[in-house]
């Protein structure tokens, strides 16, 4: 759409600092910027589309729309900016993707008896983390060393509750690896306390500890308590150890966060390595398409804004970079208060972090060079397979957004059905959706795909007739159903059109998805039925199928959309069927009705976790008293019979 069709009058754009949004003709943020001055930063994205940068052109010309908030301060623009990137997810804003999983090693401080263990993916309250570390076998490894020194609790919390109904600890509770709170063997005071000295230890406070141990192996020494001595000796030596893994690289022992970026004209890598009392604690790497023609302070800033604005806990007193971002003073403002205490954002000019950086660099340039390896076969198969669907069934447009469903039963009983989303040929987890067939009796696949299908396209329809429509011309191509609450911007639910429909099955469950579609009035969205069987791909009203090569990227994405679609139906079937055999086993259960199965389920969740729980776990349930916990252990331990989930449209048994 050209930008001049939507550009405000320029009088109208104040000229404070604020935030501001474009939509898509759907009502859809695609992007969020911010500005000193809002008037002169919109203005120049209303000029001629040549002089912009492609992927900024490409964004002006994809939007409807443009809105602002107008703010204060530009600190308050930056933390608006942050909060509306993270809630709308707009498709043009840079976004930082690990360049792979990072373990961390967390300590559970919120629990009573806090335990430490290796983790990855986003972090959790009540849980403090150190690291990122780049191999989980050297947490461990390092783990391993230190639990002799700080003997803390570091088992799941199964075999932690096991060990306490059986009174005896487990093997680290024998090799004095763990102080076995499980076993009351130390109070959680006590406990408390060594969780504390190790995270202490972990943040960079190793000298103290060291002192100490040293002045009582020595006290222990002139005690002629030279057990002890040996003892700590050993503890002193596990120390060292820990540390000589953790390389010396600021002779300060600060407190930084050194970070470098690798950019090409399309992509940009960017590595940071976490400096805490002097010694490189972990290591993380974040790949992003560049977005706009803006240089590496631009970049800079849309990076520090992303790592640390949602984490004020990681922020440290140092942050090295490349280049300042464009208002350094104004970021510095932020994360201080953030922080609650000053924080310093400079470029090393000379020195062991100068040195330290041009590492860090290097590590950047080989994170962009091995990412650029596997993108590039990645995203030019992606654009292949689109496009070789598109040619092999005919569309109008490439189908960038596809959503494939599947029935899942077990000999027609727990009947459901679900629904994947991908667009751009990757999965989309979040527009997910999972149905529960009522409207059908027994095994019919056929039934089942047509309610699926008219229940999915019904809500479209609904969505759509209660959006708002836009004001102004109804020729307009800016004109039609607000697909997104206005006062929020989130998406509606169901109020996406796909650009193609596949099923999971042959010509009988095509049909009935056309059919369902014909009965709604809705005629532009294509439906396909993908057999697995023989890999045809069937077409609504054609009486041969289409049939794709077998190296063909269109049928590998098509199979790999139908497979997942298969998965998450038979995700969902297991979870029902688990239910509802727990309450079939808990029927003949005297004095347990019908509130109290429920409020059963709901505590212990699955059939597997009610059978592996004691009498006493059951008892502690409301409502169920030790009789009636005895007679539920005695029903679902009797029962071993073995569960399977069948999907009839193909006569695939999973058990």
């Amino acid at each position: 759409m050209p930008a001049a069709s939507f550009r405000p009058a320029t009088g109208s754009i104040p000229t404070q600092p604020g935030v501001y949004r474009f939509r898509d003709a759907r009502g859809r943020v695609i992007y969020v910027g911010k500005a000193k001055n809002l008037r002169a930063r919109l203005s120049s994205y209303f000029q001629d589309i040549g002089n912009l940068h492609a992927r900024t052109a490409t964004m002006v010309t994809t939007a409807a729309g443009v809105d602002w908030t107008v703010v204060n301060t530009e600190v308050e623009a930056l933390q608006l900016e942050y909060s509306w990137i993270k809630e709308f997810d707009p498709r043009f804003n840079v976004k930082y993707r690990d360049d792979k999983s990072y373990p961390w090693l967390a300590v559970t401080v919120g629990e009573e008896f806090p335990r430490v263990m290796v983790g990855r993916g986003a972090k959790r309250k009540g849980t403090r983390y150190f690291g990122p570390y780049s191999h989980a076998w050297a947490i461990r490894e390092t783990v391993d060393i230190l639990l002799r020194v700080f003997p803390m609790r570091s088992c799941s919390n199964g075999v932690f509750k096991r060990s306490g109904q059986i009174g005896r600890p487990c093997l680290l509770g024998y090799i004095d690896k763990c102080s076995a709170p499980c076993v009351g063997n130390i109070s959680a005071e006590d406990h408390r306390e060594i969780v504390e000295d190790f995270c202490d230890f972990m943040a960079g406070q190793t000298r103290p500890f060291i002192r100490r141990i040293e002045r009582e192996m020595y006290a222990a020494s002139d005690r002629e308590d030279y057990e002890k001595a040996a003892r700590l000796r050993d503890d002193l030596g596990a120390m060292n150890r820990a540390l000589e893994k953790q390389a010396v690289v600021l002779g300060d022992g600060s407190d930084v966060d050194v970070i470098a970026l690798a950019e090409d004209p399309l992509e940009v890598a960017v590595q940071v390595f976490y400096v805490r009392g002097g010694r490189i604690r972990g290591q993380r790497g974040w790949v992003a398409d560049r977005v706009e023609e803006g240089g590496t302070p631009e970049l800079v800033e849309d990076f520090l804004l992303q790592l640390y604005a949602g984490d004020s806990e990681s922020i440290p007193k140092e942050i090295l970079v490349p280049e300042l971002p464009p208002d350094v003073d104004t970021f510095e403002q932020l994360l201080g208060d953030l922080r609650g205490s000053r924080v310093q954002i400079r470029v090393p000019q000379r020195g062991d972090k100068k040195t330290l950086q041009e590492t860090v660099a290097r590590n950047a340039l080989e994170a962009l060079a091995l990412h650029k390896t596997k993108r590039a076969s990645d995203l030019t198969t992606r654009n292949r397979a689109l496009e070789e669907i598109q040619r092999a069934l005919e569309l109008d447009d490439v189908p960038l957004r596809i959503e494939c469903y599947d029935i899942s039963n077990l000999q027609g009983t727990e009947v459901v059905a679900s629904m994947v989303v991908f667009e751009d040929g990757l999965a989309r987890k979040g527009e997910y959706r999972r149905f529960v067939i009522k409207g059908v009796d027994g095994q019919n696949d056929v039934a089942s795909m047509h309610e699926v299908i008219t229940r999915r396209f019904r809500r479209l329809l609904d969505e759509q007739a209660r959006s708002e429509l836009r004001p102004g011309d109804p020729d307009d191509p800016q004109s039609g159903p607000m697909l997104v609450d206005p006062e929020t911007g989130r998406p509606r639910k169901f109020a996406y059109a796909p650009g193609l429909v596949v099923v999971d099955g042959g010509p009988p469950q095509v049909a009935a998805a056309q059919r369902a579609l014909d009965e709604l009035g809705i005629v532009d969205i294509p439906v396909v039925g993908l057999a697995k069987r023989l890999e045809e791909v069937w077409v609504p009203g054609q009486e041969d199928p289409v049939i794709l090569r077998r190296s063909s990227e269109g049928l590998y994405l098509l199979q790999r959309i139908r497979d997942e679609a298969h998965r998450f139906a038979i995700t969902h079937h297991r979870s029902r069927r688990s239910k509802s055999m727990v309450e079939s086993l808990l029927d003949d259960v005297p004095g347990l009705g019908e509130v109290r199965r429920k409020t059963l389920l709901k505590h212990f969740g699955s059939l597997k976790k009610l059978r592996e729980a004691e009498v006493a776990d059951i008892a502690q349930v409301p409502g169920i008293g030790p009789g009636t916990a005895a007679a539920i252990k005695d029903a679902v331990a009797g029962s071993s019979r073995q569960t399977v989930s069948v999907n009839t449209a193909t006569g695939e048994i999973e058990e």
